[in-house]
């Protein structure tokens, strides 16, 4: 089936590679007229005129997400743009892997901001539309690592089991003005979010692991988060945990 998302308007955060870049190409193949945020304009660029030539009429939004700021601003101009925002894809991150002991606490704050604050002001920002409008979807991209806390991930898996817990008491706030909230939890994915890891032992053994399985490619998600985003308003998928079939946790 095509355009389920026709004159729909989605925004997708951290949209210049990987699962954000996926995403905002799948919505565009359904119709959606797409936004596109991230801090790497020449990524944006490339992306917009692939979205373009779909008739996404992309806006590219080159924003540093750490900044709650830069978060709710976003928002804010996308509903300028195109006079609504009806779906937000939360799903800029990073992954900072270390020891506790060794952890550089800079990296870990940066990592907070992000992947939590950032989601949190985002979501914030969407609401008096959405709830104005009494419709609207908001997807928050967490991880395995929102369930699974392993060693080294210490403060990953903080943000993460973070974002699955705003998802649900998200979702039970808003449910009564018709917005619906879900929340995605991938295991390994091939993409370069394991190429921010500051710490030489913990990447090498992250990848290592990788290296052993067939990993979720962006696509993968990119295809669970279009599912969820085109269910009838009466029908919200809360959650999905979604693991390689290789992975054992």
């Amino acid at each position: 089936m095509k355009n389920r998302l026709k004159d729909r308007i989605a925004l997708v955060t951290g949209a210049s590679s990987g699962i954000g870049e996926a995403t905002a190409q799948a919505l565009a193949e359904q119709g959606a007229k797409v936004a596109i945020a991230a801090r790497r304009k020449d990524r944006l660029d490339q992306l917009a005129a692939k979205l373009a030539d779909l008739g996404a009429e992309p806006l590219v939004l080159v924003a540093d997400l750490a900044s709650e700021i830069e978060a709710q601003r976003i928002v804010k101009e996308t509903e300028a743009h195109y006079g609504r925002l009806d779906i937000l894809i939360n799903n800029a991150g990073v992954m900072y892997l270390e020891p506790v002991a060794e952890a550089d606490l800079g990296r870990w704050r940066r990592m907070l901001e992000l992947n939590v604050l950032s989601l949190i002001a985002s979501s914030q920002a969407a609401l008096a539309g959405m709830r104005a409008r009494r419709e609207g979807h908001i997807v928050n991209v967490a991880s395995v690592a929102g369930r699974v806390a392993n060693p080294n991930a210490a403060a990953y898996a903080a943000t993460k089991f973070g974002v699955v817990g705003f998802s649900e008491s998200l979702r039970r706030e808003v449910y009564k003005d018709n917005i619906r909230v879900s929340v995605i939890e991938p295991g390994m994915v091939d993409t370069e979010l394991r190429e921010h890891i500051g710490h030489e032992a913990a990447r090498r053994a992250v990848n290592a692991r990788a290296g052993e399985m067939r990993q979720l490619q962006a696509e993968d998600i990119a295809d669970t988060i279009l599912f969820c985003v085109t269910r009838p308003d009466y029908v919200c998928i809360n959650e999905v945990l979604m693991r390689p079939t290789d992975q054992e946790r």
